[in-house]
């Protein structure tokens, strides 16, 4: 192993500490990558709308070119030019084909965006599952704030010190707050899990 693999290593181990001691700096770093993916959505719905736009336009011209080479075979055989008939019901067929496979790309783009538009709903929804996680992260980390100084206070006094009981119980719990992290933890966890399937 290299020494920038060492490091590189111990970078990202910091960093995931970092971002576990920092919870909401991950819901954050999360919530980037989700508007990012929500903006690359809706380009790609946009350009499959494009897309299918222009091939419909492209079917109507190719379509008229049918109806053109067609008119040619029925004047061709009244003429009794059976080479240019024979011609004209070639160049008809080949665009006959050619319409088939411009119908199909069209046919596979109109599947792709509503498959484009579900992926979007579902990018919108894990957003606000983790606006609403981030809220509730800071709405603790708030509290938390406020309380530090008593749960300070609390933590280095002993409970026969001038200190009573009633005050001891209303600072937090360190037990509870070491379980409300790690549920939390789980949480981000698992939005992670459901953002890589």
């Amino acid at each position: 192993m290299s020494i920038f693999d060492n490091i590189n290593q111990f970078v990202e181990q910091q960093l995931e500490d970092f971002l576990r001691k920092h919870p909401h700096l991950e819901l954050s770093a999360l919530e980037e990558q989700l508007k990012e993916q929500e903006r690359d959505t809706k380009n790609l719905i946009t350009e499959f709308q494009f897309k299918e736009k222009k091939l419909q336009q492209e079917i109507i011209a190719i379509a008229e070119k049918i109806k053109t080479w067609h008119g040619r075979v029925d004047m061709a055989e009244a003429a009794g030019r059976r080479d240019l008939a024979e011609a004209a019901k070639e160049r008809e067929a080949a665009l006959l084909r050619q319409g088939n496979q411009v119908w199909g790309k069209m046919e596979g783009v109109k599947k792709r965006i509503p498959q484009a538009e579900e992926l979007l709903k579902q990018i919108q929804q894990r957003l606000k599952v983790v606006r609403a996680k981030y809220a509730e992260v800071k709405s603790a980390r708030t509290n938390e704030d406020k309380y530090s100084d008593r749960y300070t206070k609390g933590w280095h006094q002993g409970v026969n010190d001038d200190y009573s009981y009633s005050d001891y119980s209303s600072t937090a719990d360190p037990l509870e707050e070491k379980f409300q992290q790690l549920e939390l933890d789980e949480e981000l966890q698992k939005i992670k899990n459901n953002l890589n399937k």
